[in-house]
């Protein structure tokens, strides 16, 4: 009799696991590499997820940047990706690099801006970006938004980016590697501050990093593309050495999903990414942008996923 009793206990207890396991959700997460700011935010993101939804398991996943996170939102690959408003844009337009197919975008949270960087050292030549004509540049990763940025950047600038200068496809952390090899002059990179690479080029010994002016840009960049790019700056202190303001652009940066996750769901990591923000935070500080105040479509161009409405609604923002 207790033999009976406890293969039928295990039975039931294997049914109970083997139902919740059933239940248990996948999320995987679109993100960057690993020198960028995406992938650490990414992996907190998904801590949090994971930690804050019932049989939810949240997963960061390291890939090329913004434009290969779309194509895999489009092949139905991950549910949940960072990814720059322009690229977006691209993507739910079917333009650019998506002329294959427009995807079914649909925005779960306005996250914080990108600024580019323009990156070059003491030694190269360049202080303006018009010294760039002539130069061993990266214009960034193929699968990432920098390279897309990067064009408009340099189109802004009056310069052509496959005559005027010996270009390269590289990431930040390939970037920085290359720059200080001074295999490349220079660099662009789209991405928060601080970003881990830029950091380690700033503080390595022996090289003096310079940030190029280009803030002057934003008014022509968006004549052409849409009102997608504001003038910022990279503040002084950002980075170790770095004792003046840099003049640049910016974008959005967007979490964004497909057409297939439910309201329920997107309310639910809305509000988890909102009220957990300060668990973000602690990873990096770029989370502090993860606010209400900046769920608004002037920063999206990407429409708001209706459970994200909801919640924003709840909260007192839009209509």
């Amino acid at each position: 009799m207790k033999k009976t009793t406890a293969i039928l206990a295990m039975t039931l207890g294997l049914a109970i696991a083997g139902a919740a396991h059933a239940q248990q959700k996948t999320m995987s997460i679109g993100t960057g590499g690993t020198g960028g700011v995406y992938y650490p935010l990414g992996g907190a993101v998904a801590n949090v997820l994971s930690k804050s939804l019932p049989n939810v398991q949240a997963t960061a996943e390291v890939t090329g940047g913004s434009v290969d996170n779309l194509k895999l939102i489009g092949a139905g690959k991950s549910e949940l990706d960072f990814t720059m408003a322009d690229a977006a844009l691209d993507a739910l337009n079917g333009e650019d690099k998506f002329k294959s197919g427009k995807l079914p975008l649909q925005a779960l949270l306005v996250v914080y801006p990108n600024r580019m960087h323009v990156v070059t050292v003491e030694g190269t030549g360049i202080n303006t970006m018009a010294d760039l004509k002539g130069k061993r540049v990266s214009t960034g990763s193929p699968g990432g938004a920098t390279e897309v940025m990067a064009f408009r950047v340099i189109e802004a600038a009056g310069l052509d980016k496959d005559k005027d200068m010996k270009r390269e496809r590289l990431g930040v952390a390939e970037s920085v590697n290359a720059i200080k090899d001074r295999k490349i002059d220079a660099f662009f990179w789209v991405g928060g501050i601080p970003t881990a690479a830029v950091t380690d080029l700033a503080a390595t010994p022996n090289i003096k990093m310079k940030l190029i002016d280009h803030g002057d840009l934003a008014e022509k960049m968006n004549a052409k593309y849409g009102k997608l790019y504001t003038a910022s700056k990279i503040k002084a202190g950002s980075y170790p050495g770095y004792d003046k303001d840099n003049s640049i652009t910016e974008v959005w940066n967007l979490i964004v999903t497909g057409d297939k996750m439910s309201n329920d769901d997107a309310y639910a990591v809305v509000k988890t990414l909102v009220e957990k923000k300060a668990d973000i935070v602690a990873v990096h500080k770029e989370a502090e942008s993860f606010s209400l105040d900046n769920q608004v479509q002037e920063r999206s161009p990407i429409p708001f996923h209706p459970g994200a409405l909801k919640y924003f609604k709840e909260q007192g923002i839009g209509k």
